[in-house]
């Protein structure tokens, strides 16, 4: 019969270390990482605010330095869990993009009278999905995504203005897939990638960067 040995003790801390003293893991600072990323969508620090903090994150060798990269901000939240980021179209319009925003996992646009676009060409968004509910309503809905990204249309439903869907199923590994869901309403939904005068614009400004 084989002998068992018992499992081995957890490795105790270092005599007089603290808990914020000891090493961070991988894990740690991408936790906190995400809980940055949420602060920034909620509209809690601003995107250079961000990078500067998401620098530190990950050069950050302990729990302490990871702790005063959030001490200022409310326990952290999934992307899945946040409320859904609502941009309404109203009397004269709405857009998102193409400046730089933080994406969180869920975007709701409305067209109303005035139109919603969506561009998400600049973002950057380490979510492997992002739903969109889009409602074409009067106006309608334009969606612009990079060509790196690939987007499911199959459980949206035209409506009277229709969808049109002008995006490739070629998608890079590691860039998020949009979930397209809704109704076309009135005015219709379109989902592309950029357009000429657009990747001007989009060069125009990497040169200037």
């Amino acid at each position: 019969m084989t002998a068992q040995h018992p499992e081995p003790s957890p490795r105790p801390a270092p005599p007089g270390a603290l808990p914020g003293d000891l090493r961070a893991s991988h894990d740690d600072r991408e936790a906190v990482v995400e809980q940055l990323r949420d602060a920034a969508a909620e509209g809690r620090i601003d995107l250079d605010e961000l990078d500067a903090r998401l620098e530190r994150a990950l050069t950050s060798k302990t729990h302490n330095e990871l702790a005063v990269l959030t001490a200022d901000l409310p326990s952290g939240h999934s992307p899945a869990s946040r409320s859904p980021l609502v941009v309404a179209g109203g009397t004269f319009g709405a857009s998102r993009g193409p400046e730089r925003w933080e994406v969180p996992g869920h975007v709701i646009a409305r067209g109303g009278v005035g139109g919603v676009k969506l561009d998400f060409t600049r973002v950057e968004c380490r979510l492997k999905e992002v739903a969109v509910e889009a409602y074409g309503e009067i106006s309608g809905v334009t969606i612009v995504i990079p060509d790196a990204w690939a987007a499911d249309t199959s459980g949206m439903d035209p409506g009277f203005g229709g969808l049109t869907d002008k995006t490739t199923p070629d998608r890079l590994p590691g860039t998020p897939l949009i979930r397209l869901t809704g109704s076309g309403g009135a005015g219709g939904v379109v989902i592309r990638h950029p357009n000429r005068r657009e990747r001007r614009k989009l060069d125009s400004n990497s040169l200037k960067s």
